[in-house]
């Protein structure tokens, strides 16, 4: 976690400390970047991660079963058909935790919401075996509108509290975007739009480097020989941790500040 979220400063002067939205097929949070080894977790998802809900709903979709999809991971295939969309808003998506007061994320519900719209919209239309539905491309849109509309929600209150907090001062506000959905460029537009209304810089690697854990990885090494930071002696596998923790929680402290923040709705794509 910490090499996705340090990556960006191989191509930008990003000082410390920044804060970081970490959008990916396995992990989803917001922490502020405070030094190489040093990370406050903000919020992070509660089920899924937005790159599996994406790949989930691309398959419940059978996007594979349209040729041009057919070569391309789902998150891929559901922003490209997305931009085939005659209308953005044909289907109303309920937004997740819009009551809570913090920062963390929720995509099971949007997921499962996409499932049962398809299962009515199969039954209505008599859509059967390796079929899909004639409104793909609307549903498609409507997914990628509301998932990033609720990655909007939580980064704005993240923005809040880090600025009310002293936690980033005024001078260095900077978000840093990475993991393999930080490909998306309408995520990635939508998130430089929010940074513009308030007034925060907004980076992401180069798409390509968004997957590219061998970079990421050597990069984290460079920032931690850079720090002249002590590196593991011990090579021996002790423990497997298939989601490795990040920095200090004080996720507490985001819903205690209680920051009431509209959902910004956004009008097309």
């Amino acid at each position: 976690m910490e090499a996705h979220a340090l990556v960006a400063r191989m191509y930008e002067d990003i000082q410390f400390p920044f804060l970081v939205l970490l959008i990916s097929g396995g992990h989803c949070l917001l922490a502020v970047a405070k030094d190489v080894e040093d990370f406050l977790l903000l919020g992070q998802s509660l089920d899924d991660a937005p790159g599996e809900a994406f790949d989930k709903v691309a398959r419940r979709m059978k996007l594979r079963n349209i040729p041009e999809y057919s070569h391309l991971a789902g998150g891929r295939a559901i922003e490209l058909a997305a931009r085939k969309a005659k209308d953005t808003h044909s289907f109303q998506l309920p937004p997740p935790l819009v009551r809570s007061r913090d920062c963390n994320f929720s995509f099971s519900g949007l997921k499962a919401s996409v499932g049962r719209t398809i299962q009515n919209l199969e039954a209505q239309h008599g859509v059967v075996g390796a079929q899909v539905i004639p409104q793909v491309h609307e549903l498609c849109a409507s997914f990628q509108l509301a998932v990033t509309e609720h990655l909007m929600h939580r980064t704005e209150r993240a923005m809040e509290f880090c600025i009310k907090k002293e936690l980033i001062p005024p001078d260095r506000k900077n978000l840093v975007i990475s993991g393999g959905v930080a490909c998306n460029d309408f995520i990635f537009e939508s998130l430089k739009a929010l940074g513009n209304k308030t007034q925060f810089k907004v980076y992401r690697p180069p798409p390509p480097v968004c997957t590219d854990n061998g970079i990421m990885i050597a990069w984290n090494g460079v920032e931690k020989l850079r720090k002249e930071l002590e590196f593991t002696p011990n090579f021996d596998l002790k423990d497997i941790e298939p989601q490795c923790p990040l920095g200090v929680n004080i996720s507490n402290q985001v819903l205690d500040a209680n920051l009431c923040v509209s959902v910004t709705r956004l009008k097309s794509l």
